[in-house]
């Protein structure tokens, strides 16, 4: 509060148009959401830390969903177990991807190795550094080099993965 009150008039005004704007984008956004069962829930989950939009702006499968969401949870997001659920049937429900691209592991960024592949932030991580390390990956025996990922997770998303 104090920094505002050192505002100058026109500085105060420049703020509470930013904040009027910011709370018409978020009506805007909200009324734009399916009024499926769980848009409540993930109207208030998702924007507890961070802007509706960005959590919106993903496309991913369920278990694209399910991973974002442990990520969230993690890292301090408060919600009950239903609230949770309510939020990735929504999600995947109304923010799928039509079809997702393979996932090009001489490429893929940290996020995209999580959400995709079902990897922690850690196994996301050891895959970077491998790569970095060992160079370009040429098969998929070649990512079950990497230490901390279960050969069998692999296998199970074989077919999403390109080199």
């Amino acid at each position: 509060m104090r920094l505002v009150s050192q505002l100058s008039t026109e500085g105060r005004s420049r703020l509470t148009s930013l904040v009027v704007a910011f709370g018409i984008a978020a009506g805007l956004l909200w009324a734009q959401m399916p009024a499926d069962p769980g848009r409540q829930e993930t109207s208030k989950l998702c924007s507890d830390c961070h802007e509706l939009a960005r959590s919106l702006s993903l496309r991913q499968d369920r278990d694209g969903w399910k991973t974002t969401i442990n990520k969230m949870i993690s890292l301090g997001a408060q919600g009950t177990e239903q609230e949770f659920a309510a939020v990735v049937d929504y999600l995947s429900a109304n923010y799928a991807a039509a079809t997702l691209p393979h996932v090009n592991l001489n490429r893929a960024t940290a996020i995209e190795l999580e959400s995709r592949l079902s990897l922690r932030r850690s196994q996301a991580a050891a895959v970077i550094e491998y790569r970095t390390k060992h160079g370009p990956f040429k098969s998929i025996e070649d990512l079950k080099k990497v230490p901390s990922i279960d050969p069998v997770k692999i296998d199970v998303k074989k077919d999403i993965l390109e080199f």
